[in-house]
This record gives structure tokens, sequence and C-alpha cells, in this order.
């Protein structure tokens, strides 16, 4: 109420719900988390509860919130003319303009302050949004990164217990409203998962356009649940930032050695010992400075580096094709179903699923497919896992060459294969066997035995309940024309 006992026409941030308040699965409680956490593969963004109380998202004008601050998103002049600054400028009066000009402008990227004057919030953060064209995709990200990083950077600094967002990437500069909104939760997350104790609500004011992708995202972010977290995770965007929710631009992470004339083993022990990932570093010997590279490639030729020192070569050139992976747009990929999770098998291990007819390998990029995988798989990998490879209805178009293969077997962490329990081959051919014999006996070693070739979908069943198989549809058609349908009659057991 207003001193004459009128409504007031601002709204008090504490009066709204938050977003844990919103829950659809019912299975936040601290018990369900605890009986599903061993169980549940975990998101990059997992579930927390406090966290999720300090999010708001409201449907209205962000002029009219009463919180510590405000956001106004601009122009370098601070006088762009749209609809969330029209609104602030209105509400808060002459002043603000005045202010402004002592300002002197902002830069894209940049946040400034000034008083609130006749609003509810104190203060008003101005930014200024990148504009976004496609070929400059890279730069548009870290700027608008950079908006919603140094709001809350300033906030913190002021000591301001909460903000209010409006959408900062306005529709005058083009900026798709999808890719920024994902930019823009994820930096919030990962600000809140390293300072929340400095801020109590962050506040998402959104129109009616803008709701429904905040509403469609915020899970991926933000899950209620362990259940919604778990189902969230495959819709992560290939590229979700570092550990501050900045893009990823593997070319520009260069390390350059504090002792380059220290043994690399030494050199290395140091760096963990500090408990710094220097991992991401550029692939020529300039920018490692780690001594000659074609000398350690020659050594390596000769057996005269050491098992460790291979190992930390190995995990080097894994972490770039992983940064590559979160930073590259992989949607082509992913578009082709060919790869995905589904249940568990009999002994509760993850069934990872690949669709042979589904890779149309004369017709895509296969660095991109091999990028792809390691981003789908870096954090299954993390437990023991199984793989059911359809073989069913193949053709020339789709077979992995083994050069393909040798080479993704090669890339991959050390976790992939340790904790790879079986590899199913459903419907091989003659010629599929033969060539997988060769395969796993001369190009690759310790697969072998993990090899299952399976005739029928019967037989898988006796490894993997049919419910915990999410089947392409031709492959129940090819299997009942070539085998019968079929029919359990009897417990499955763990193994083939």
């Amino acid at each position: 109420m207003d001193p004459l006992g009128a409504p007031s026409q601002f709204v008090d941030v504490d009066t709204l719900p938050s977003w844990s308040d919103s829950c659809e699965d019912g299975v936040n409680s601290d018990t369900a988390a605890e009986k599903l956490q061993e169980d549940t593969i975990r998101s990059p963004f997992p579930y927390n509860k406090d966290i999720n109380g300090k999010v708001v998202i409201w449907k209205g004008d962000v002029a009219i919130l009463n919180c510590t601050a405000i956001v106004n998103t601009s122009n370098e002049t601070l006088t762009d003319k749209n609809p969330v600054s029209e609104s602030i400028f209105m509400l808060a009066g002459p002043d603000l303009k005045e202010d402004l000009q002592k300002l002197k402008g902002c830069r894209t990227g940049e946040a400034k302050l000034t008083k609130g004057f006749n609003l509810a919030a104190r203060f008003i953060i101005h930014t200024v949004g990148p504009k976004y064209k496609s070929r400059y995709r890279t730069a548009a990200e870290s700027s608008l990164y950079s908006c919603y990083r140094n709001v809350l950077q300033l906030a913190k600094e002021q000591s301001m217990s909460s903000v209010g967002f409006c959408v900062i990437n306005s529709v005058k500069r083009g900026y798709p409203l999808e890719d920024a909104t994902h930019i823009a939760l994820r930096t919030v997350r990962r600000f809140l998962e390293i300072h929340g104790e400095t801020i109590e609500k962050v506040v998402f004011a959104v129109s009616e356009l803008e709701e429904a992708t905040y509403q469609r995202l915020l899970p991926l972010y933000f899950p209620r649940s362990l259940k919604e977290e778990s189902r969230s995770l495959p819709y992560l965007p290939a590229d979700i930032g570092n550990a501050e929710g900045e893009p990823v631009v593997p070319e520009r992470q260069i390390r350059i050695s504090e002792k380059p004339g220290a043994p690399e083993d030494i050199q290395e022990e140091e760096d963990e010992g500090l408990g710094v990932d220097l991992s991401f570093i550029g692939s020529h010997a300039f920018a490692r400075m780690e001594g000659d590279i074609d000398k350690q490639r020659r050594l390596i030729l000769q057996g005269q580096l050491s098992e460790a020192a291979l190992q930390k070569q190995h995990q080097r050139n894994y972490n770039r094709w992983l940064c590559q992976a979160r930073s590259e747009d992989l949607s082509d990929i992913a578009s082709l179903k060919a790869l995905y999770q589904t249940g568990v098998d009999n002994c509760g291990r993850t069934v990872m699923v690949v669709v042979g007819r589904n890779i149309p390998v004369t017709l895509i990029d296969m660095d991109k497919a091999l990028l792809y995988f390691i981003h789908v798989m870096d954090h299954i990998a993390v437990k023991d896992y199984v793989l059911v490879y359809f073989h069913t209805l193949t053709s020339e178009y789709n077979h992995l060459d083994s050069d393909f293969l040798k080479k993704l077997y090669d890339v991959v962490d050390v976790k992939y294969k340790r904790n790879l329990k079986a590899v199913y081959f459903v419907h091989p051919t003659f010629r599929s066997k033969v060539s997988t014999w060769f395969f796993t006996t001369f190009s690759v070693s310790g697969l072998k035995d993990k090899i299952h070739h399976v005739d029928s979908l019967h037989q898988l069943f006796s490894a993997i309940s049919p419910e915990q198989i999410d089947f392409p549809p031709f492959v129940l058609e090819y299997d009942a024309r070539e085998n019968g349908p079929y029919y359990p009659s009897y417990p499955p057991s763990p193994d083939l």
C-alpha cells in the first residue's frame, strides 16, 4: 500500500514463488534425493534445492519489481528505446537521464550502476547486449555472458541481496532467444554455485513471448529433483561453458608452463598439487612450451617415454577433444538419433544404444561424429555401462571403417575402456563378424572378450529386459520377420 492507502503498483520479490516451489515431480525431498543418488547419472548442473530457492521466474515488467537492483538493457549510449528501458525511464523519473549522462555510455558486455530514483528498486544496473550475427556467434556469446556475469559481479560487490533481470538480448539486437536463454541460465547457475551466499534472490522477469522458452530450459540448469535432472540431461547443449558458465573457445586456451626447462613429470606433479586445470592447451610446440613435440613422438616410438608420461599425454589430448565437443554445434549429428541412452541391464548398468542404420558415413563429418560421441559419453563412462549396437539392415554407406574406430578407441579416456562391460552386436552378418574379429584381434586390445554377437532379440533379452531398451521400429519388425515374435517364458538371467 502507498501512503494514501491505494494498492502499490510495485511487486515485492519476497512474495513471488521460487522455482523450487513449482516442482512437478514431487521428488525434491532430501530423503528421495538420497535414494536416487547412487543410481542416477549426474548432470553438470545437479539438483540443488538451496539454489532453486533463490531463483524466481516471473511474467511481468522488471521496472515494477521491489528488489535491491533491477537490470536495464540498452545500447552503448544508454539511450535505447525498447519496452524495458522505456518503462524504467517512465517510472524512475527525469533524474535518471541526468545520472546516465555522467556515465558517458557503456560498452557491450559491461555493467554500470545508477540509483533507482522513483522505482521501488534502490539501484538500476545498466548493461549492453551484443548485436547478433551468425558468423560472429562466438563473440556474441562471450559478450552476452559478460553482461550477465558483470551484472552479478556488481551486485556482489555492492552487497545486493536481490537482482531482477530483464531479458538482456533485446529483439532489436537480433539475438536468438533460445541461445541467449541458455547463456543467461547457465551463467546465473554457475554464479550462484560459487557466490550463492551473497545473493538471496535472482528474478527472471519475462514477457509472455519469452516465458515458454524460460520454462522449458530452466529444468536443464535448475532441475527441481533428481528425476528431473536425469530427464533433462540429454537436452543440454554441446557447449555448457566452463566452471563459470563462460563459453569455451578451444583455440584461445593456450598453456604456457611456469618452468619451461623443468622435466615434464615434475611440472605435471606441481600442476596437480596446485589443483589447477591446465590441460586445455595449444597443439603446437610454442603454445605448449613443453619441448619438441616431434622429439616426444620419436621417444614414444622408441619406447623411451614412461608409462606415466604417456598417460598424461593421452589425458591432455582427450581433454582437448572434450573441450572442442562442448564448444561446437553438434545438433546435426544429434538429429540422426544414432546414439542415445536408454535404461539399465540386468546388472543395473547404463545401456547406451548405437543404431548403425542411422549413421550415413559418407554424408557426415566423422570428426563431428567423434566429438558428439565424446560429448554424450563423457559423463556416462564414469560408471559401468554396456553398448547395444544394432547392425540391423545396415548398408555399405553405414559401415564405420576400422580407421575411424581405431581413432575413437585411441582418443577416448581410459574410463571408457575400463567401465565398458559388454558390447551386444545385434543382427550381425558374416562379414561383420569377420571384420569385428580382425579389428579386436589386431587393432585394439582388451575388447574381444566384451563383444557378444546377438542373432535375435530373444538372446538380447536374457541380458537386458525389453522395457529397458528403446527400439527403432525397423529393428523390431526385422527381428519378428526373421526370428518370430518374442514371448518371454522365463525370468531373464544376468548374462548371455
